[in-house]
Parts: structure tokens; sequence; C-alpha cells
């Protein structure tokens, strides 16, 4: 079995290139907003915090870690049996040198990170093209959202997806 974790800046391209690799390689595909967006949601209206916020220093104090352990959880019960794509964000791990080590320690399975971007215009793009109410308050204050979201590739071997075509 095999852990591939897909990381990258929000609309660069993480769900369709995870979806994709999923497919071809048989795998469980644990996306970080598909799998928590509803409990997150549900949690934010209950800390009386806008269910769409996402950037905040609260939501990340609230929910950072409980998000991505819950999908660590899941991707446990399946690396037994099938190979796992876990898609999300990842930026603080992303940039931590020993995370693979950590993740394959953990997990048992060799890990592979694949880290996808594309230009910023093109994610602004796809924002608006998606709808999304979590994606309003970046696309109202863009240039403020791009200095705090500006990803840089992962200082360890990983895979390059470029998804700007």
């Amino acid at each position: 079995m095999k852990l591939y974790v897909i990381c990258g800046p929000p609309a660069g391209g993480k769900t369709h290139h995870g979806r994709q690799l999923a497919a071809r390689v048989g795998a469980v595909l644990l996306d970080n907003d598909i799998a928590t967006e509803p409990v997150v949601q549900a949690g934010m209206q209950a800390a009386g915090l806008s269910r769409d916020d996402r950037d905040s220093p609260r939501y990340k104090e609230i929910f950072r870690e409980p998000v991505y352990e819950s999908l660590f959880r899941v991707a446990e019960a399946n690396l037994s049996h099938l190979p796992v794509v876990l898609v999300g964000p990842f930026t603080r791990e992303s940039q931590q040198q020993d995370w693979p080590a950590r993740l394959a320690a953990r997990f048992g399975v060799p890990v592979e990170v694949h880290f996808v971007s594309c230009p910023p215009e093109v994610r602004r793009e796809r924002m608006e093209r998606r709808g999304e109410a979590r994606d309003l308050a970046k696309l109202a204050q863009w240039d403020a959202y791009l200095q705090t979201a500006a990803l840089k590739p992962p200082p360890f071997d990983h895979l390059l997806v470029d998804t700007s075509g």
C-alpha cells in the first residue's frame, strides 16, 4: 500500500488531481473539503463564527488539527488494504523537511507527496468560477490574501504538478 498526499494552495487543482490519481492507482480518495465541510460549517456556526471562514486564526485554532487528524484516522483505517490519496492544503506541514518521514513512520507505508499549483490569476479565476462561499473573503481582498497564501514547494522530494493548462 501507499499514501499519496496532495497539497498546495486553494484552487490550485488539488481535488481534480487527487481524483485523477485515485482513479489511476485504485485508491481511496480523502479530500479535506469533501470529507469535513459539513462538520466544520456546523462547528463554525455553533462557535458564533462565519460558516465559510477558513483563513482566520480562530478557525485554525479550533479546527485545523482535528480536521487533519480525522483525515489521518480514516487513511489509517484504509491503508491496510488500499492505497490512499489524501488531499488538503497542509500549508505548515508541507514546509517541514521531515514531514514525509513522519507520515511514513505513522502509517507504515511509503509516502509520495504531490505539490499542486498554478499561477495566482488562474487560481482566482477558478475561485470565481466555482462560486464557493468559503472563497468570497479571499476574492474580496485578493492582494492581501495572496500575501498570506503564497505557498512555496516543499523542501523535500516531491512531485510538482502544474495545473495551469
